[in-house]
């Protein structure tokens, strides 16, 4: 009973006291209200619009598109790869990003890629890992494989993250699904469902590449 007088009291005082001025209230999580991340010696920083009355205005708002090809995903790209949302991105971005061990990696095509992408994120469009794409055996070496007679050899590879425009967006299950199918380790693979649909109906910062 104690426990839940002191819930109940710290919800009351969270929702009667004023918002300092300058204080975020639009946050990530109620202890965070934004993430600073260091990578490639530049600080990138993810945190919500504050904006309350901020409504989106672009392709991300239609609810409707023809399917096929627009169809709803399934929650799993590919058997033993783990489906994850915003606050994971963000983890990865810190914990394996900028520590040189993984990519997170926008799977659009580069037109959509220019039009703003996540922070952090690289452009390596889905249909450069088809298995037709002559050069694709260089993509894997960039990841970290290394081949091995007539296979590869994964051991030493890039955790990667993957995206693309959201549940109805089948380009990084495809890319997910040629990974695997060349050999590279499922667990070595997320997915990030959600998307540039989400990511911005949340109102997480993204980023317009410079190049």
């Amino acid at each position: 009973m104690l426990r839940y007088l002191r819930h109940a009291i710290a919800f009351f005082i969270s929702f009667t006291l004023p918002v300092a001025a300058g204080a975020q209230e639009v946050r990530i999580t109620p202890d965070t209200p934004a993430r600073t991340i260091m990578l490639n010696g530049e600080t990138l920083v993810i945190e919500r619009i504050q904006d309350t009355t901020h409504r989106l205005n672009s392709e991300f708002t239609k609810t409707s598109r023809p399917c096929p090809p627009f169809c709803i995903l399934p929650i799993s790209a590919a058997p033993g790869v783990a489906t994850v949302g915003e606050i994971e991105v963000m983890d990865f971005l810190e914990d394996t990003v900028a520590q040189g061990k993984g990519l997170l990696i926008d799977s659009r095509v580069p037109e959509w890629f220019a039009k703003g992408t996540i922070p952090g994120a690289v452009n390596v469009p889905f249909s450069t890992l088809e298995p037709t794409n002559p050069y694709r055996d260089e993509i894997l070496k960039a990841l970290g494989a290394r081949q091995n007679g007539t296979g590869w050899d994964f051991s030493n590879a890039l955790d990667l993250m993957m995206f693309c425009n959201g549940p109805w967006c089948d380009q990084s299950p495809r890319a997910i699904r040629n990974l695997t199918d060349a050999g590279y380790p499922a667990e070595k693979i997320r997915y990030y469902r959600g998307g540039m649909q989400l990511w911005m109906l949340l109102g997480l910062t993204v980023r317009t590449p410079t190049s």
